[in-house]
């Protein structure tokens, strides 16, 4: 994966679920989520002329970094998902995905990127509800609708 390039494309597109400028977050090694103020931060061999692109990669040789891809809300007496990114999907669930994935208030979905690497990994986080602790969860990988449109909207982000 080309992480500087990912990051542009997810940044060009992601107007519908988060500002461009604070789309972004670290994330601790016990997955809570830190701060989203990448303009801001310093240190990292930052320097004030970087693009947005180039302080997150400088940032990501010492942290992991979550980029969120969309977000999703579900329906509980329906069985049913809203997904929301650049394109929006309705999905009416089996009780079974449902009880594995549905979540009570609205989670941004994307992608953890593993410091000092290109490797990721498909999670979720509970910023949405402005917890302080918030945190980034894997998504277990299931063959099931849901999951199956989660990994087709992130794999349509990663550019290699």
């Amino acid at each position: 994966m080309n992480i500087y390039e990912t990051i542009k494309n997810i940044r060009a597109s992601c107007n519908n679920y988060a500002d461009p400028n604070l789309l972004s977050f670290i994330i601790g090694d016990d997955s809570r989520m830190g701060t989203n103020s990448i303009l801001e931060i310093r240190g990292y061999g930052i320097e004030d002329d970087d693009s947005y692109e180039e302080r997150l990669l400088k940032i990501s040789r010492h942290e992991n970094i979550f980029l969120p891809v969309g977000m999703v809300v579900f329906l509980p007496i329906l069985n049913e998902c809203d997904i929301f990114s650049t394109e929006d999907y309705h999905l009416k669930l089996t009780d079974e995905e449902f009880d594995a994935y549905h979540d009570l208030e609205e989670k941004l979905f994307g992608i953890l990127i593993k410091k000092d690497s290109d490797e990721y990994v498909i999670g979720k986080t509970d910023i949405c509800s402005c917890s302080v602790d918030a945190s980034f969860e894997k998504l277990d990988k299931r063959d099931s609708e849901f999951y199956n449109t989660i990994e087709k909207i992130v794999r349509e982000k990663i550019i290699d």
